[in-house]
C-alpha cells in the first residue's frame, strides 16, 4: 500500500500557492509517493496542483476532488490537460459529484439525477483526456469537440470519489479508481473493494486503485485528540453520502473513523486498511494539540 498526503479538507485561511508547492517539495523529499488537494472554497485545487507538480520531480499531484457540476465537462478536461503538462505528467484529476448542499444551497444548480449527470459527465470527459474526440449528445450534455493539448500524458488518470453502488460501478466501468473519505477498512474490505472491482473486470479494465483518505493523529491524549477531531470535522459526520458509509461501518462521529493514538495503536490500524484492500492511503494531519500535524508526519514517513 503506497501513503500519499491530502489537504484542504478543513478550510485553512493562511493556505498559498507558495505553501502548496512548499509542502510538496517537503512531501516529496520524505518520500511519500503523493500529495492530493481538496477543492473546497480556498485555492482551485486543478492549479494549485498543477503548480505543486512544476516544483517537484517524481510525485504525483492530484484533487480530491474536483466537483463537476460547475464545471462544463469540456472545460474541466481542458484544464486537467492543462496540468497535466504543466506536471509533466504526474497530474491525476479526481472528480466528484459535491453534495446537494453544496450545489443547491450554495451554487444554485440543480443536484438532480446525480448518477445520470456524472454518467453523461464521463461520456465526454474520458475521451478528451485519452486525446480523442468527445462526440456525445445526452439529456444533460452534449460536445463534438477534440483538444489540442500534446504534451499532456495520454491518457490523464482519473478517479472518482464513489462511495454507494452506483457510483462505484461508474467508477470501476470509466475511471482509474476511486477516492474515499469517511470510509472505515470493513466497508472498504465488503463494500468497496468487491463492487467497484466487479465493474473493472467487466468492462475489462485493469484493477482499480482505492485510495482511502484518512485524519490521522499520533498522539498519548487519544480522548482530547477524539474531541477536536469531532469539532474539527463535524460537517463531514452530516453530510448524507458521508453519514452513509460511517453508518455502515458502525462509527457514530468522524473520530471513530480517524486514525487517533499511539504508533502501535496506529500501526494496527494502518495494516487493518493495508488488509481491506486499499491500494493508497492518503493521510489529512490535523493540528488537535501542539505539534501534533509535524510528529504524525515524522511518524508516517516511517511507514513509507
Amino acid at each position: 500500500m503506497k501513503f500519499g498526503i491530502m489537504t484542504g479538507a478543513i478550510p485553512d485561511p493562511a493556505a498559498s500557492i507558495d505553501g502548496f508547492t512548499t509542502l510538496a517539495r517537503e512531501v516529496e523529499a520524505r518520500g511519500f509517493a503523493s500529495l492530493w488537494l481538496a477543492n473546497t472554497q480556498g485555492h482551485d485545487a486543478v492549479t494549485a496542483m498543477a503548480m505543486a507538480g512544476s516544483e517537484t520531480k517524481v510525485i504525483e499531484v492530484g484533487t480530491a476532488v474536483t466537483p463537476i457540476h460547475p464545471r462544463h465537462p469540456t472545460a474541466l478536461a481542458q484544464q486537467a490537460l492543462t496540468a497535466s503538462a504543466v506536471a509533466r505528467g504526474r497530474f491525476t484529476l479526481g472528480i466528484g459529484l459535491s453534495h446537494k448542499l453544496v450545489t443547491e444551497d450554495t451554487l444554485g444548480l440543480s443536484y438532480a439525477q446525480p448518477a445520470k449527470t456524472m454518467r453523461e459527465y464521463l461520456e465526454i470527459l474520458m475521451p478528451l483526456l485519452a486525446h480523442r474526440t468527445a462526440k456525445f449528445k445526452g439529456d444533460l450534455y452534449r460536445s463534438k469537440i477534440a483538444m489540442m493539448v500534446d504534451d499532456a500524458a495520454n491518457p490523464v488518470p482519473v478517479v472518482m470519489a464513489a462511495l454507494g453502488p452506483m457510483m462505484l460501478d461508474l467508477a470501476g466501468r470509466h475511471t482509474d479508481g476511486t477516492v474515499l473519505w469517511m470510509t472505515g477498512p470493513a466497508t472498504i474490505a465488503d463494500h468497496v473493494v468487491p463492487v467497484i472491482g466487479a465493474a473493472a473486470r467487466d468492462a475489462g479494465r485493469l484493477a482499480p486503485r482505492v485510495i482511502a483518505g484518512f485524519p490521522v493523529v499520533l498522539t498519548d491524549d487519544v480522548d482530547g485528540a477524539r474531541v477536536r477531531v469531532d469539532e474539527i470535522l463535524q460537517i463531514y459526520g452530516q453530510l448524507p453520502s458521508y453519514r452513509a458509509m460511517m453508518d455502515r461501518e458502525g462509527a457514530a462521529n468522524p473520530s471513530d473513523i480517524a486514525l487517533i493514538g499511539d504508533a502501535a495503536g496506529l500501526d494496527a490500524k494502518i495494516d487493518r486498511i493495508a488488509a481491506s484492500g486499499a491500494t493508497e492511503m492518503i493521510s489529512v494531519l490535523l493540528e488537535t494539540e501542539l505539534g501534533a500535524k509535524a510528529r504524525t508526519l515524522d511518524y508516517l514517513q516511517g511507514k513509507i
